[in-house]
């Protein structure tokens, strides 16, 4: 007699359907082999903890006696995380697209014993209604074709299980230059609204890859015919900023607007999109010096450090950052962040009127007769004295908010998303110049390297294979091609900035497993899941950036570095077997790759600073300051004890300290320019790049 298993997993998002009456099965082995002895079809659920229309569905239909005995008469139940099984979600979502239709969640797969889909949806009304037919209806008909029409389920599958294989088999052969970089960016220029920032229409996502794509070909074309590249950025990031979607209380962005005017969000908050942003902001912030900008850097940064932090205690100094906050509380969406005018006014008081007129409360409200706090009709912030008596209301209406009931937390633990977020925190740590953040880039680093790592001897300051998640004191479930991508990168972020040689060794040891388990080398690229991953029917090869940047771009972006790091061919010779063959042979495409894109402009154009000293010497510390302040995104920063020989391929080899004092050296390509010894010569020769 089979059951509901989920008790016994740890995803906070399974965990939610422990209860249901539906005998829901993790994704395993042996419940494949179940659904072979029983010659059952599956139908497999895939969302997460944050999903909106997850919770919708399984109230409808996971909680209902009826529908659920249906589902355990006809089917095998699984029920996958999303979040923890992305090489799971990624096959069916494919799958899905081939059919014709637009992925999402919660998706809603039928397969056959073996695994393999022949029919597929995203949500599915209790009853037919948004013009979709009704799940139990839809279970009545897709169990009797799978029983009655074998011939047509098998053709269905195979067809699509053949079309899965030939989507990680890419055509590639895009001829990479920085012409078709800047003619990439100029495309992308017509999905852009420069009215309201972001991409044209509704839902608005931020998309900081295209935006950091966009900027960095600002910055290869500072001349006014091309500043549409940078008016994007600004005109996102100011809407952004001031609009619904940030939350003017506790800080943070969430996920997407409903609206093509950043005021209604879909309340949900991923850690990866505040990673990304706060990055975005910080090297925007570089150049245009917006008091804007520096703001919501410390807010989200503050948000990120005290409520997604995996510990209670926020003393205590080993922890890394949770996933996610959901966008319901007490079953309904938004309850948490939205207000009346009456609430306002009762806890403002004399201070409400000032409030009111600069966060747009009104007293119909602008989101179903509430108001979503925004400042979107002003896209600056005000005189120092209004911020002020701004930032006293602000604290008193969090003070009240934090006794609401709020919204769920997913408190899973995510390599490769705290690897951004890493690396978020300490680029923003270096350019504002807050030693604390990166401080806690390298707690979190520790903590992946400690808790998500498998054991390795002792004394090894090489990290083991990766685990993908750790909730609940356990970590589990096989890395993807993404953990050891942005861990490298977050890596490779710290050792510029700490100047600490390990977060170096790190990175070449990742790569090295990435290149070992997940390299295709038939076709090339890296494919999302290890070839050790024995419980998928295929493996998928992710090409385009989607909510986060691809694993294959990131990846591109680290061996751009560590060549230029190290000088060695074989970085170079990969990264040209991975843009060979994954990048778009169509230029109009490429637009659709925005992190691949960067990476190659990394390569073309990084400005590297090599700096001889002592890592402790005060010098040193200074020389790195100023790297930083030049506001160069595509800066490599190294620095090398006197005594230390770099490889023969690295522009910088032999060059030694001038008069046994601190010595930096700007190299670009294979040249490096004169050895400098004070800090007003390098930052003029940095001012110049």
């Amino acid at each position: 007699m089979m059951r509901n298993l989920l008790s016994e997993e740890t995803s906070p998002y399974l965990l939610q359907h422990r209860n249901n009456p539906v005998h829901w099965q993790p994704w395993s082995a042996d419940t494949l082999a179940r659904a072979k002895k029983d010659n059952k079809p599956i139908l497999l659920s895939i969302g997460y903890a944050a999903c909106h229309w997850c919770h919708v569905m399984a109230h409808e239909s996971f909680e209902n006696d009826a529908i659920a005995a249906q589902m355990n008469d006809l089917f095998i139940n699984i029920k996958v995380d999303r979040e923890e099984r992305p090489d799971i979600d990624a096959i069916y979502q494919s799958a899905l697209q081939m059919m014709g239709e637009q992925g999402g969640w919660p998706l809603t797969m039928f397969l056959t014993p073996d695994g393999a889909p022949f029919w597929g949806g995203t949500y599915f009304p209790a009853t037919a209604r948004y013009g979709r037919p009704a799940f139990p209806e839809l279970l009545k008909g897709i169990a009797g074709t799978y029983h009655r029409e074998p011939d047509k389920v098998r053709e269905n599958a195979a067809a699509l299980k053949d079309g899965l294989m030939k989507m990680a088999r890419p055509e590639g052969g895009g001829a990479m230059s920085l012409a078709a970089l800047d003619a990439a960016a100029a495309a992308m220029l017509r999905y852009v609204d420069f009215h309201r920032g972001g991409t044209q229409g509704a839902p608005k996502f931020p998309q900081p890859m295209l935006f950091q794509l966009l900027w960095l070909a600002h910055q290869r074309q500072k001349t006014p015919e091309n500043s549409q590249f940078g008016d994007a950025v600004t005109i996102t990031l100011d809407h952004l900023c001031q609009g619904g979607i940030y939350d003017h209380l506790g800080g943070g962005f969430s996920r997407y607007s409903t609206d093509e005017v950043w005021l209604a969000p879909h309340f949900e908050k991923m850690l990866y999109d505040n990673a990304l942003l706060i990055e975005l902001l910080s090297d925007v912030w570089q150049q245009t010096q917006s008091p804007l900008y520096a703001v919501r850097v410390r807010e989200t940064i503050a948000w990120a450090r005290r409520d997604m932090r995996s510990t209670k205690d926020g003393g205590a100094k080993d922890f890394a950052f949770t996933s996610a906050y959901d966008a319901d509380s007490d079953g309904e969406e938004g309850r948490f962040y939205v207000w009346s005018e009456a609430e306002i006014d009762a806890i403002l008081g004399a201070a409400a009127s000032d409030f009111k007129q600069a966060y747009d409360v009104t007293a119909h409200g602008n989101w179903e007769h509430k108001t979503i706090l925004n400042r979107s009709h002003q896209l600056t912030l005000g005189p120092e004295q209004a911020e002020a008596g701004l930032a006293r209301s602000r604290e008193k209406l969090l003070a009240v908010r934090e006794a609401r009931v709020w919204p769920q937390r997913d408190d899973k633990v995510l390599a490769d998303w705290n690897g951004m977020m890493i690396a978020a925190l300490a680029k923003a740590g270096a350019v504002f110049d807050e030693p604390a953040w990166i401080d806690t880039a390298e707690t979190v680093f520790r903590f992946v390297i400690d808790a998500m790592t498998e054991t390795r001897a002792a004394g090894d300051k090489k990290p083991g294979r990766l685990n993908h998640t750790w909730c609940a004191g356990k970590r589990r479930h096989p890395a993807v091609v993404d953990d050891y991508a942005n861990m490298a990168r977050a890596a490779l972020m710290l050792h510029g900035i700490t100047g600490n040689d390990d977060y170096l060794t790190a990175a070449k040891a990742w790569v090295e497993i990435a290149d070992a388990h997940y390299w295709d080398s038939d076709g090339g690229g890296y494919f999302l899941g290890a070839d050790d991953t024995g419980d998928v029917i295929t493996r998928t090869k992710t090409l385009h950036d989607n909510a986060v940047p691809s694993g294959n771009g990131v990846m591109a972006e680290v061996l751009a570095r560590l060549f230029h790091l190290t000088g060695d061919d074989r970085y170079r010779n990969r990264l040209d077997q991975l843009f060979a063959a994954i990048a778009h042979k169509d230029s109009n495409h490429l637009g659709n790759q925005p992190s691949l894109l960067n990476a190659f402009a990394l390569l073309e154009t990084a400005v590297q600073i090599v700096i001889v000293a002592e890592t402790d010497d005060p010098a040193a510390v200074a020389f790195r300051r100023a790297a930083f302040e030049a506001g160069l995104s595509r800066a490599i920063i190294m620095q090398i004890a006197p005594e230390t020989a770099l490889p023969a391929g690295h522009p910088a080899n032999g060059k030694k300290q001038e008069n046994n004092q601190p010595t930096a050296f700007v190299c670009r390509g294979p040249v490096c320019g004169l050895p400098i010894t004070d800090i007003e010569s390098l930052r003029e020769q940095l001012a110049g790049s």
